[in-house]
Order: C-alpha cells, then structure tokens, then sequence
C-alpha cells in the first residue's frame, strides 16, 4: 500500500439551509431530465414513426442518436467543467438540452428529429457530469453531501422508469394546442430546462477555474472511442445485425484501437483530458467497473421485463410503464437508507448487500418462465392465455422492490467512493468517468444480454413449433404462440447471466471497496486519503 496526499476539494459553498435546498432541487431535476430521456421516447416511437414517416430501421437511431452522444461526450463535458467553471458548463449543458428539446418537438422530418437528438445528447454530456461535480462544492462533508448524493442517484436510477411512465402518460394524450402527445414527451424538457439554468447562479456556487489546455487529440480519439464502443454495444444488441455484422465488428475494433491512442496521448501529453492519477486509487476504480457491471444488467432488466409485461401478461404500455412505478419508490428507499448508514457503516457492508439484493431479484424474475414456459405456450393451442397466471403483486411486484431498495443502496456509496477525495481539478472528469461507465455499461449490457436471449429463444422456438403444430395446429398460430414461449425463455437466460453480472460487482465489492465510514463524513485533513 502507499500513501498520497490528493489536492484539497475546492471550499463547500456555506449558503444557507434554504439555498442548499434548491441547489439540490436543481441539480436532481436536471439529472432527472437527462436520464428519462433515454426512455421517454420509446413508447412514442411508433406514433412518431407514423407521424413523420420513419422507417422502423431509422426509428431506433431516436434512442441510439441520444445514447451515442450522450455516452461519447461526457469525458469531454466532465473536463470542460474542470477547466471553465462547472456551473457554467452545467448552465450551458441546460440550455442546449431545452433548446434541442423545443427542435425536437416542433420536428417535421426525420434529419430534423435525429439532429435534435444528437444536441440533447451533447447538453446532457455537459450537465450530467457538471451536476455531480458541483454536489461537492456545494455541499459540506458529511451528512448533507451524502443526502445530495443519495438524491443525485435516487434520480439516476428512478429516470428509466420515469421516462416510461411519462413517456406513456404524454403519448396518450390528445392534441394539446395542436401538436401530438408524441411532441410533449421533447417539449416538456424546454421550460424545465430553461429555468433551471435561469436559476443557477442563485443557487450554485462556480467552482474554480483550473489551468491548463483543453487535451485536443485525448478530446477526439476518446469521444470517437467511445462512439466506436457505445454504437457497436447498441448494434451487436440488435437482432438484425449482432455480433458478426461488418458495421459491428468495425464500430468495435476502431472503438478499442482508438481508445488505446487515447491512453497513449493521456500518458504523454502534460494537461491529459483523464489524469492517469483517477484511476490511482483502488476504491475508486473498483466504483468505476462495478458502476459499469450493475447498470449492464438493470438497463437490460428494464427492457426484458417491459416487453414480458406486455407480450406475455398482456399489459398496455401506459400500463406496463406504471408497473416499473414501484421501482422509483424502491430507489429512493434505499438511497435514503444508504444516505444515513454511509456515516456509520463502511461502504462496502452497504453496497454489497445491495448487489446481492438485487442479483436475487434477477434470480427471481429468472422464474416467471422457468416452471410452464413451454407447457403454457402448449395450452394456448386450447384457448389459454400465456400470462394467465402470472400475477403482478405476487410474481413481479416482490422481485421490483428487492431490485430497486438494492439498486439505492449500492448506488450511494458507490457515487461517494468513486469521487471523494478526488482532487478538485479533477472531480469534473472524475464524475464524467462515472457517468461514461454506467452508458457504456448500459449498451455492453444489452448487447450481450439480447444475444444470450435471442440464442435461448432460438433453441426453444423450433422445438415449441413443432410441438404445437403436432397438436394440429396452423403453421402460423404455432409460430405466433411459440415466439411467446421462446421469449420467456431467453428472458429466464438474460436474467440469470444479468445476476451473474451483478455478483461479479459484488465480489469487486467486498474485496477491494476500502474506505472506512469515517473517512467520508469528512474531507480530512489536507484531504488526505489512504490509498489501498
């Protein structure tokens, strides 16, 4: 082990209780608006399409255009905020989000809806990184840090789930002055958005300007890396393309050999865009893969379940995306728990057991198909209904809470450890870091999640086929009743090898997570900080 001594964080604002409130009330709603939108257009998309005349092909650019430039982007957007101010960047990240959002909506054709995409995924790239970082200058060490932490990853993990519900809520609705409920799910960003950049320097506190020149060649070889790696994930998860497709394997090996330039630059060059001296500290890379671990599996449990929900227990999607509603109860539960044992138990003790809560809970979801998969698709052949006798309350609803109180205790201690101590000239990248770990995650996640599945129902499907048309049933009734029993399948095998991910973060958890509760409920002197 070796000791370092990290730069003091820059001086926590000391502005009063009220003012904290709303700087948190900020901040939390921007992270907020900037993770629902990753979901809030999906249950729009074919409204959309409808509307705009958007093949289904180019539909899925409407969340893969946000998701690459949010995820490629926020390297750059957490160092910018170290080098000119982070509530101007956050400021600026706002406000280019709001007025992407207003594009959006008032969209005529596709080149115009994709273009305002990519703008919100770059607003998103500034702010989301700013907001984190200003929680600690803002906030003094010690309680009230980590409650802003607590709420700053309450709405991290809450946003899919929001954006499914408002997404659906605002889809449904009819024509308000005119314009499609589609066009709510942009516009209602706009005034949020716009106000909340109005009010930050009220609220928020500029952080130090640091020295140095903006990393130009680590700004384009590790924005383009990670566009190589975010958009061949997103390809490799799709059932047209996988992993043998050209435009996949090319998206992914220039990806990687980017990347490697990337690290060669950052070694070199005397104002890297990502110090090497981030990743110095064992705790905090162990933070940085495990937030890369537990989102590849709880971004691909939102999808795996959402479409369960409604293929096979028959939910609408306004209906499918109230029953993830308990998820965001769940979350905030277990923030507000981690928030307050963050201080008296070691981080670790509270993040492991929240991995474990929430690989057991994919263990569960892995048992809505295991026992009558195939015998139910068999009984649809009678007039049954595969999702008969799946009920919500007592087959989903347990397995929802158990993940989402899981999820808000792993995601607190984990924000905490994975940026305490950073010196203050870097809590802008650090907290980018984070932030590119749990996108790159997401997509890695699903990608191989989705070809786990789409192997399993493959399996199933011929011999489900077979069976179903051996009982006298048309060719095309079997193949329709058997892609449903082949579904359950894969969904059982994602599942299991998502809480195998899960436990995998658990592990790196116990064993190298090394801050002691003490240490976070100060800065310590000097912010000093043992490096193990």
């Amino acid at each position: 082990m070796t000791d370092t001594r990290a730069a003091s964080e820059a001086e926590p604002s000391t502005t009063g209780g009220k003012n904290l409130g709303w700087a948190l009330v900020l901040i939390s709603v921007a992270q907020l608006m900037v993770v629902l939108d990753a979901s809030i257009a999906n249950i729009a998309l074919p409204f959309i399409g409808q509307d705009l005349n958007i093949n289904d092909a180019n539909l899925t650019w409407i969340v893969t255009g946000y998701a690459l430039a949010f995820g490629g982007l926020l390297l750059l957007g957490g160092r910018l905020g170290d080098l000119y101010g982070r509530r101007r960047i956050f400021m600026i990240g706002l406000a280019t989000f709001a007025i992407a959002s207003l594009v959006g909506g008032f969209a005529q054709n596709e080149a115009m809806l994709l273009g305002s995409r990519g703008l919100q995924g770059l607003g998103a790239a500034l702010a989301s990184p700013a907001a984190l970082a200003l929680i600690t200058t803002t906030f003094p060490a010690g309680p009230a840090r980590n409650r802003a932490f607590a709420v700053y990853a309450a709405m991290s993990g809450a946003g899919a789930a929001v954006g499914l519900i408002l997404g659906g809520w605002l889809t449904g609705l009819d024509p308000i002055l005119g314009a499609e409920g589609w066009r709510w799910t942009f516009f209602i960003n706009a005034p949020i958005g716009l106000v909340a950049a109005a009010l930050a320097p009220r609220f928020l506190k500029e952080s130090e300007s640091h020295s140095g020149w903006l990393d130009v060649p680590g700004a384009i070889t590790g924005t383009l890396g990670l566009l190589g790696l975010v958009y061949g994930f997103s390809r490799a998860g799709e059932e047209a393309h996988g992993w043998g497709d050209t435009w996949t394997i090319a998206s992914l090996v220039a990806g990687v050999a980017l990347l490697v330039v990337f690290a060669v630059i950052e070694s070199r060059v005397a104002h890297p865009l990502l110090p090497v001296r981030v990743f110095a500290n064992r705790t905090r890379a162990t933070s940085f893969v495990v937030m890369m671990l537990v989102p590849a599996a709880m971004f691909a449990m939102f999808y795996f379940l959402s479409l369960f929900i409604q293929l096979v227990v028959g939910y609408s999607p306004l209906h499918t995306g109230f029953a993830f509603l308990p998820f965001s109860v769940g979350i905030v539960i277990g923030a507000g728990l981690s928030s307050n044992l963050v201080s008296r138990i070691d981080p670790r003790f509270i993040a492991g057991i929240g991995t474990l809560m929430a690989a057991a809970a994919l263990v569960g979801f892995s048992r809505l198909s295991v026992p009558n998969g195939v015998a139910d698709v068999a009984a649809l052949a009678n007039g049954g209904h595969l999702g008969a006798d799946v009920n919500y309350w007592a087959s989903i609803f347990p397995f929802i809470m158990l993940m989402s109180v899981g999820m808000g205790l792993t995601f607190v201690p984990l924000t905490l450890t994975a940026v305490h101590h950073l010196p203050a000239q870097d809590s802008g990248i650090g907290s980018g870091v984070l932030n590119t770990m749990q996108q790159v995650g997401g997509a890695l996640g699903l990608a191989i999640l989705s070809t786990v599945s789409l192997s399993a129902a493959s399996d199933t499907k011929d011999g489900l086929v077979s069976q179903l048309t051996g009982q006298g049933l048309p060719a095309d009734a079997a193949s329709g009743l058997a892609f449903l029993g082949s579904f359950t399948e894969g969904a059982t095998a994602a599942f299991l090898v998502g809480a195998v991910l899960i436990a995998l973060g658990s592990a790196a958890i116990w064993a190298f997570l090394n801050v002691k509760h003490e240490e976070l409920a100060t800065d310590g002197p000097e912010g000093g900080v043992h490096v193990g």
